[in-house]
């Protein structure tokens, strides 16, 4: 018996639309659901609204699906220079990693849990991989290498910390 679903069936089913969860599969087709507390929006948010403003000419999304070799994983904000962007308006998920991966922490997230991430979306084409903790602080990660960077090569600008208002 498989009880698996596949990412259009879990975007197409009613039940799981309004859940106040980030929904992500695993490598066995399982869903996997985080919580997540208002302030984690706001942290998305504030990075989407920074990258708008300092990566003209790229496009931002918020909770960009791609689809991995180890289940479908749900960055919480990623960009890609707009020449490199696939038609995403139809697709459920992106079959490559943009250039740029950030996910917010919650507590149920693992350094294991982020340096797979990392791994996944660099195989993908992802250039850098970005984590911002509960409190604001941001970590710059070359996605291939998993060297920590001072800062990020793709936006230099972008703020060590993000600060909610």
């Amino acid at each position: 018996m498989h009880t698996a679903m596949t990412w259009e069936q879990i975007c197409d089913d009613p039940h799981l639309r309004d859940l106040p969860y980030k929904i992500e599969q695993d490598r066995f087709g399982r869903i996997v659901m985080s919580p997540v507390k208002p302030k984690h929006g706001g942290h998305q948010g504030e990075i989407y609204r920074l990258l708008r403003d300092l990566l003209p000419g790229w496009t931002v999304i918020i909770e960009c699906a791609v689809d991995t070799p180890e289940g479908v994983k749900v960055p919480d904000v990623t960009a890609m220079p707009r020449d490199r962007v696939p038609d995403w308006t139809e697709v459920p998920h992106l079959s490559l990693a943009p250039d740029l991966c950030v996910e917010v922490l919650s507590l149920s997230n693992s350094a294991l849990e982020m340096e797979d991430k990392r791994r996944l979306y660099a195989a993908l084409g992802c250039r850098e991989f970005w984590t911002c903790s509960e409190e604001g602080r941001m970590n710059f990660f070359d996605a291939v290498t998993g060297e920590n960077l001072p800062q990020s090569a793709v936006c230099p600008a972008f703020p060590s910390v993000i600060r909610l208002e």
